[in-house]
């Protein structure tokens, strides 16, 4: 039963840093270079709002399969590259959670009343946010492998 719970927890964080990758080296610079913000927007907030919810899921099995998997492991004797991972994961969350709550959410309000202008404004806040997960998200992948 514990390998099934990795798998699942492995493909939830698999998902999810993958997304950010095609998102960040494919889908947005092909975007910025062939649509114009009329166009460019409402795609990226369409496609956003579709793979936020996925990431939602994700974070659903990462924190369900990584507590199973805490539950049965003294804290004080678990490697410390499992309690970076906690911190780590749990800031991705949180990031995760201010962005989505936060910049996406008014983006898609300024979009609904056709304010380009904001929209731009709130979208250049989440690309950051996104990088800022991507790299936290190999770092929990990194401490978990080299801190046994």
């Amino acid at each position: 039963m514990y390998e099934i719970i990795k798998f699942v927890h492995l493909s939830a964080g698999i998902v999810w840093i993958g997304g950010m990758a095609f998102t960040i080296w494919a889908l947005r610079p092909v975007a910025v270079a062939q649509l114009e913000p009329v166009q460019r927007l409402p795609l990226l907030s369409g496609v956003l709002a579709r793979f936020f919810n996925i990431v939602g899921l994700c974070i659903f099995l990462l924190l369900a399969t990584g507590g199973l998997m805490l539950m049965g492991v003294d804290m004080k004797l678990a490697p410390k590259g499992w309690h970076a991972m906690l911190g780590l994961g749990s800031l991705m969350c949180l990031i995760f959670g201010h962005l989505y709550f936060g910049p996406f959410r008014k983006m898609k309000a300024a979009l609904a009343a056709e304010d380009l202008p904001s929209a731009g404004l709130q979208l250049a806040k989440i690309h950051p946010l996104v990088l800022l997960n991507f790299g936290l998200g190999w770092l929990a992948v990194g401490s978990v492998i080299i801190w046994r």
